[in-house]
C-alpha cells in the first residue's frame, strides 16, 4: 500500500470551518498519495484546520504493525493479517482521529476500514460479517464523511507501483488478488454512493484534484 508519511502531521489553523473525516482508498498505484497531498495543500491555503494520518500507521503501535504487514519476507495468513490491521486501526481512532475531530479539525487519512473490506474480504476471502463486527469494535462505528476512491485497472496500477521501487508484501500478490480487491472497492462504492466519490484514476492530476476539492468544499461549506 502507498504511504503518506511516517508520523502524524498535525497542522492547526486559526480558522475553523467545521469538521470532517476524509479517507482515500484505491488499488495499488492509483495515486492516493498525490491527491491526498494536493488536498492537504488546498486545506492549508483555505485556512482549514486539519490533520493528516495513514493506515496502518499514525501511532507508534501502528508504525510497528505497518512494518510487519508490508514485510515481503513474511507470510501472514488472512485472519491474523486482518486482526493486525484492526489493532492498528483501533489505536489510531482512539489516539488520533477522534481527538482531532473533537478539536474541530478535518482529518485526512490514507486508507481506513474500507481497505480491510476490500483486501482481506474480497481479496483474501474472509467472511464479511466477521470483518464488519471486528471493524465496528475497532472503530467504535466511526465512518468517514467522504471516501475518495481512485479506481484503476490493477495491471496499470501494479506497473506504476513497480516504478516506485521494490514491491512490498501486498504488491507482490498475484494479479487475480488485485482484481478481486478492485472489485471489492467498487462494490463498496456501489452500496454507499453518498459517501464515496469514485474517480477514474487515469484522469490527469488537475482534473482529479478539482473533483476532490469540489466534494470536500461542498461538505465543509467553504
Amino acid at each position: 500500500m502507498e504511504s503518506v508519511r511516517s508520523t502524524i502531521d498535525h497542522q492547526p489553523s486559526p480558522t475553523r470551518r467545521g469538521l470532517m473525516f476524509v479517507t482515500f482508498e484505491g488499488p495499488e498505484g492509483a495515486g492516493k498519495t498525490t491527491q491526498l497531498t494536493r488536498l492537504v495543500a488546498r486545506l492549508e491555503r483555505e485556512g482549514v484546520a486539519h490533520m493528516v494520518t495513514r493506515e496502518p500507521g499514525g501511532t507508534p503501535l501502528g508504525s510497528r504493525v505497518r512494518d510487519v504487514l508490508l514485510d515481503p519476507a513474511l507470510e501472514i495468513d488472512p485472519l491474523p493479517e486482518f486482526l493486525l490491521y484492526s489493532a492498528s486501526r483501533a489505536q489510531l481512532v482512539a489516539n488520533v482521529i477522534r481527538p482531532a475531530l473533537d478539536r474541530g479539525e478535518v482529518v485526512v487519512c490514507d486508507r481506513y476500514a474500507d481497505s480491510s473490506l476490500a483486501y482481506q474480504g474480497s481479496g483474501r476471502g474472509l467472511e464479511g460479517a466477521l470483518l464488519a463486527d471486528i471493524t465496528r469494535a475497532a472503530t467504535g462505528g466511526l465512518s468517514p464523511n467522504l471516501t475518495v476512491l481512485l479506481d484503476l485497472d490493477p495491471v496499470v496500477g501494479l506497473e506504476r507501483a513497480a516504478r516506485r521501487g521494490q514491491p512490498d508484501r501486498l504488491e507482490r500478490a498475484d494479479l487475480a488478488f488485485h482484481q478481486r480487491v478492485r472489485a471489492g472497492f467498487l462494490a463498496l462504492a456501489g452500496r454507499e454512493p453518498e459517501r464515496f466519490l469514485c474517480l477514474d484514476a487515469t484522469q490527469d492530476e488537475d482534473t482529479l484534484q478539482a473533483a476532490i476539492w469540489a466534494a470536500v468544499a461542498a461538505r465543509l461549506g467553504v
